[in-house]
């Protein structure tokens, strides 16, 4: 069976990734952000959380020289980004809101089986700006640029938006598809 581990980055909604991987049957931990790397050795992937803040991401830098998929979501994918030598900013929107987000990948192992496009619950107020080198922007709404990223080589992903959240349509296909990168 595929372990996951979801990182808390202290988000809101941290506990509903955790439920959302549970409930489709995955053996999933919810673990600290300043758990040793070396604990994390016995997971086949890994979820990094939301969050208020890029201060709040404890051992995270030390996470991705894991070789194992990773997967960010919200703060997650924001510090994804900049660990690789992305840009982050703040965004022109800063609450939640439903998006309707366009796939530009339909190839995307993470969002491609969601084209054209999705309807995501999603907050703004920060955001990537410029993907790192090796990603591929994957995903775009009016509201924001860059809703998704993946990096195929190196196995890590990015949604800016909540797919474990009830008003995110086909929240569990987004983890369906990273699992599936995990097996």
């Amino acid at each position: 069976m595929t372990r996951i581990a979801v990182v808390d980055n202290h988000g809101q909604f941290t506990h509903l990734e955790h439920r959302a991987l549970r409930d489709l049957g995955v053996d999933v931990d919810l673990v600290d952000n300043d758990t040793a790397p070396s604990d994390l050795d016995a997971y086949d992937g890994l979820v990094l959380s939301g969050g208020p803040s890029m201060d709040r991401t404890g051992r995270c830098d030390e996470y991705l020289a894991l070789d194992v998929p990773i997967l960010g979501i919200c703060l997650g994918m924001q510090f994804i980004a900049a660990e690789y030598g992305g840009e982050v900013g703040s965004g022109d929107y800063g609450g939640y809101a439903d998006v309707t987000v366009r796939i530009l990948d339909p190839d995307d192992p993470l969002v491609g089986s969601l084209a054209p496009e999705t309807r995501v619950w999603a907050s703004h107020a920060d955001e990537v700006t410029q993907v790192p080198d090796g990603f591929a922007r994957t995903a775009t709404s009016d509201v924001c640029d860059i809703e998704a990223m993946s990096d195929t080589d190196r196995e890590r992903y990015g949604v800016q938006w909540h797919p474990e959240v009830a008003h995110t349509e086909a929240g569990d296909v987004v983890f369906e598809n990273f699992l599936a990168r995990c097996e």
